[in-house]
């Protein structure tokens, strides 16, 4: 036996409480649309297009890696650090110690970057020099036996010739990387 409506069924009147709840689903549904992606997933910020700016930093990754409070990490250009913190990789002699360097370089301080030709890398990281005041971290970090100076980058001759004199300095006096005995026969590049 059928049972059938003598005409369309009859309409509930929505309450007050229904119609909040629709309300408060669509503003959450709206709201999570306009943060955008994870923090660790959003690309990093477009390199500015002036040649020197501002930023703070908000960790260092390693010796020759900053991350900064825009998110955006920036790996120092013309120089090579020991590696610390590579994934499948050993820490390498002297990466700890050019992490630490870099550390107290730039904590509690504003960096200047100075960007130059070639302004990212495969990575999507900013190349850059780095600045603290009137010092320059690439060229402390060689200085220091911290880093290897690398000549292959698109970067202006005059750091080129810095950063190859502070290597030289540093070889000299044997410190760091350059007390290794694995160095001490390693070459001195004329690349550039």
């Amino acid at each position: 036996m059928t049972i059938t409506w003598p005409g369309p069924p009859p309409r509930r009147r929505l309450s007050w409480q229904y119609g909040l709840w629709v309300a408060v689903v669509l503003a959450i549904v709206w709201f999570a649309s306009q943060s955008g992606p994870p923090v660790e997933d959003a690309p990093s910020p477009v390199v500015p297009a002036h040649p020197a700016a501002e930023f703070e930093v908000d960790r260092v990754i390693d010796g020759d890696t900053l991350k900064l409070k825009n998110h955006a990490r920036v790996r120092l250009i013309g120089v090579n650090a020991p590696e610390s913190v590579k994934p499948d990789w050993p820490v390498e002699p002297f990466g700890p110690e050019a992490s630490a360097f870099t550390h107290r370089f730039v904590d509690g301080h504003v960096v200047r970057l100075e960007f130059d030709r070639e302004r990212t890398d495969q990575y999507g990281r900013w190349l850059a020099h780095v600045w603290v005041g009137d010092k320059l971290l690439n060229e402390e970090l060689v200085r220091a036996g911290l880093a290897r100076w690398e000549p292959h980058y698109q970067y202006a001759q005059a750091f080129k010739t810095r950063y190859r004199k502070a290597e030289a300095e540093a070889r000299a006096a044997k410190r760091g990387i350059w007390s290794l005995r694995e160095n001490e026969k390693r070459s001195t590049r004329n690349d550039e």
